[in-house]
């Protein structure tokens, strides 16, 4: 038997013979392999008839033995039958090319029994490459790492392909087992960052190959490549077979997936694709194919209508899965770098902000990825971790992303008072409105930008209830959603409209992927349109001033016609009029009231006092107090010691009182003093600004002092010499002076020019 804390390559075994015999032999050994065969693996049928359902249950139940009794096995009898069993290699090989993902498994009709089976193969495929990914399964069952690295590739028990498989097959829920079995296959075998670097520019071709395939200019190497001019021209996405176009949505969708899964898993590998412009070529062939496709796939025609909305889910699916990608990718090789304080910081900036001018041209694509990771995140994080990155620049991105939007005529999504359960979906289904159709595009976002004034306001809608939109609007909203979806009823739809923002797009991707939200699936989805709530009655709620008079025709059912005319009376001249004289009469009773002035009022005697007695009754009036004042000096001479003017004597104010010569001579010493006092000299027509420069100096800094300011640093814009290197404070001088241009005599010259440049009005 084995000896213990030996590698597996290093151990000798003692067995006997075919004769008999004992005999030495390497752990390691052909002859130690046992005879069994494993078939290879089938995918489950299709709406297949009861007998393909048996077969494919017999030949899964197969596999699943099969692999289980493998499993099982001894460190050193698992090696060989990995290592020489031929037929073990082909159905794990087989089971990668045709085991369906996780977009097939919600078309398959799975059985429960068909889903068990199924759900037991992939368990037991997933534990045999992770204990193949093992060179260390114990102190004493484990392989040289360097011979371990040897078996796994001469034998091509992995390959990048099968990496790539089981990222996408195995990666939701086991991302962290993916990433230590591939971490350590790459680690014991470099040879494969060799192989990933060879496999990049063959997953580029498949791009190619997909514009090739819809009629559309390649971009790239292979752009450059003459042409035969007796070449037939390529089908257009209208034009092509639909088993073409279907097998084109499928590949895009397939390969979006794989690779999007791969580089999330194992992020060392986005050093590989970013090496071979996998961020340049992304960019462009999204711009080229997406809108295409998506086009194809809302104009043509389609008999069976489970097609079209399989095939707009996946489109979708691939355009999350490229926004991703490229984010990945200028994550973990731009901006990574950065926030882990790196060397040559400002190279991977300069890089990052590079790739973001440079998406700048693809319109659809830039709004696509601000939608679901905004740039303006990205670069207020550069700002915070390099504070001297130009500004000017920064906001040129931003203001060019600002316009793609408006380009395209699509809103920024809103943020505020989203509903609660689309706050729940998660970010894959809240990301699904960002990729739009062409025909939703033209029909109702250029509209919206025109009636954007008119929209801001909520309307109501022909439901009843306040929406962003008018009547005519939602309609086109329903009959959009009703071309895909005719079995839905426009009641539920109405709801799922409501419940989203009024967002179409969302809506069919939520319908389609199974993500509505709890109050929604409760509904039925034939519910029809709720009735029209008749308006109430304004004229029986009204109130006015001129309700039930003789001329209320809404209550009144009679109305005397002959006391309304319009213009001149007929009959009437302007004489008649001005001579009738009938509102003197009316008026004189009330007048003549006025006539009527007692000058004097006879009293009789004992009629005063009382509660009744006359207003003007006058027996106890008394005139003493008329007569106190009518002498000037009230009392002056009066010398009893109790009155007033002991306690204050009497004065004549001063403005009444005639000076004497000694006081005005006593007044202009006083005025000639208060002038020596002051410095300044009347006869002086300007002071001195010296002086009063000093003054104002002087006060300045007593109030300043007094409320504890400090004053301002003296900025420092020159700095040391160059070769030397800056302090932070002039890098922070220099930025200020830079941002405060505009105060001055400038007048925002070199922003107002980025911005007609980005306009396009001065050719650059």
């Amino acid at each position: 038997m084995a000896c213990a804390r030996v590698p597996l390559d290093e151990q000798q075994v003692t067995e006997l013979g075919p004769l008999g015999k004992e005999r030495t032999l390497p752990a390691l050994h052909p002859d130690r392999k046992e005879e069994r065969c494993f078939v290879p693996y089938k995918p489950p049928p299709e709406d297949g008839s009861p007998a393909e359902v048996e077969e494919f249950l017999e030949h899964a139940r197969f596999i699943a033995e099969d692999l289980e009794w493998l499993l099982t096995l001894p460190h050193d009898k698992f090696w060989c039958q990995v290592v020489f069993d031929e037929s073990l290699l082909q159905c794990l090989n087989s089971y990668l090319q045709l085991a369906p993902r996780g977009l097939d498994l919600c078309t398959l009709p799975l059985s429960p029994a068909v889903a068990d089976v199924q759900r037991t193969v992939h368990k037991a495929v997933f534990l045999t490459f992770l204990r193949m990914a093992t060179h260390k399964e114990s102190k004493e069952h484990f392989i040289t790492p360097a011979v371990f690295g040897e078996i796994i590739y001469n034998n091509f028990v992995f390959d990048i392909p099968k990496i790539l498989d089981l990222c996408v097959l195995f990666g939701k829920g086991n991302s962290q087992l993916l990433h230590k079995m591939i971490e350590n296959i790459f680690t014991q075998q470099p040879a494969y960052y060799s192989d990933l670097e060879e496999t990049v520019p063959t997953v580029l071709q498949v791009f190619d190959t997909i514009l090739e395939k819809c009629g559309l200019q390649c971009e790239g190497a292979t752009a450059m490549e003459p042409k035969k001019l007796n070449a037939r021209k390529q089908p257009t996405t209208m034009s092509m077979n639909l088993e073409d176009l279907v097998d084109t949505v499928l590949y895009l969708c397939d390969s979006t997936t794989t690779i999007h899964t791969f580089l999330d898993i194992f992020p060392p590998a986005c050093s590989s694709f970013h090496s071979h412009g996998f961020l340049s070529r992304l960019p462009l062939f999204y711009e080229a194919a997406v809108p295409d496709l998506e086009k194809a796939i809302r104009k043509r025609k389609f008999n069976d209508k489970s097609v079209q909305e399989d095939l707009w889910k996946r489109m979708s699916h691939s355009c999350r899965k490229m926004v991703q990608t490229t984010h990945l990718l200028l994550h973990h090789t731009c901006l990574q770098p950065i926030l882990e304080g790196r060397e040559n910081m400002q190279m991977f900036a300069e890089e990052l902000l590079q790739y973001f001018a440079s998406f700048l041209p693809e319109k659809r694509f830039l709004v696509d990825f601000d939608e679901q990771f905004p740039i303006s995140d990205d670069i207020s994080l550069l700002q915070q971790a390099l504070p001297v990155i130009d500004e000017t620049r920064t906001s040129y991105l931003l203001q060019g992303v600002e316009s793609a939007w408006d380009a395209t005529g699509r809103r920024r999504p809103r943020t505020e008072g989203a509903s609660s359960s689309l706050a729940n979906e998660g970010a894959a289904a809240a990301c699904s409105a960002g990729f739009r159709s062409p025909e939703v595009k033209e029909s109702g976002e250029k509209r919206l930008v025109g009636a954007e004034a008119k929209m801001a306001a909520p309307q109501k809608g022909d439901n009843g209830a306040v929406c962003p939109m008018s009547g005519p609007e939602l309609e086109s909203l329903l009959s959009c959603i009703r071309d895909l979806l005719p079995d839905l009823g426009e009641g539920f739809l109405l709801a799922c409209l409501q419940e989203y923002g009024y967002n179409s797009e969302l809506v069919i991707n939520n319908i389609l992927e199974d993500r509505l939200a709890p109050s929604l699936e409760k509904l039925d989805r034939t519910m029809p349109r709720p009735v029209k709530e008749e308006l109430p009655d304004v004229l029986n709620n009204r109130s006015n001033v001129f309700d039930d008079d003789e001329f209320d025709v809404f209550r009144r059912d009679q109305v005397d016609v002959s006391r309304v005319w319009k213009g001149r009376r007929k009959g009437e001249s302007a004489r008649e009029m001005l001579n009738d004289k009938q509102h003197i009469a009316e008026q004189r009773a009330r007048y003549q009231t006025y006539e009527t002035v007692v000058d004097e009022v006879v009293v009789e005697p004992g009629a005063s006092g009382g509660a009744g007695a006359d207003p003007y009754d006058l027996d106890d009036y008394d005139d003493e107090y008329d007569d106190t004042y009518d002498m000037n000096q009230i009392g002056a001479n009066d010398l009893d010691g109790d009155s007033l003017l002991s306690r204050r004597p009497f004065t004549v104010p001063q403005v009444l009182r005639k000076g004497t010569k000694a006081e005005e001579e006593e007044r202009e010493d006083d005025e000639d003093e208060e002038v020596s006092q002051n410095p300044v000299n009347r006869d002086q027509f300007v002071q001195d600004p010296a002086v009063l420069r000093e003054r104002a100096e002087a006060k300045r800094a007593a109030m300043q002092q007094k409320k504890g300011f400090r004053p301002e640093r003296p900025s420092n814009v020159v700095g040391r010499p160059k070769g030397q290197g800056q302090t932070t404070e002039t890098f922070l001088d220099r930025r200020k002076k830079e941002a405060n241009k505009s105060r001055v005599s400038n007048h925002n010259r070199r922003s107002m020019a980025d911005r007609k440049r980005s306009k396009g009005m001065i050719p650059s």
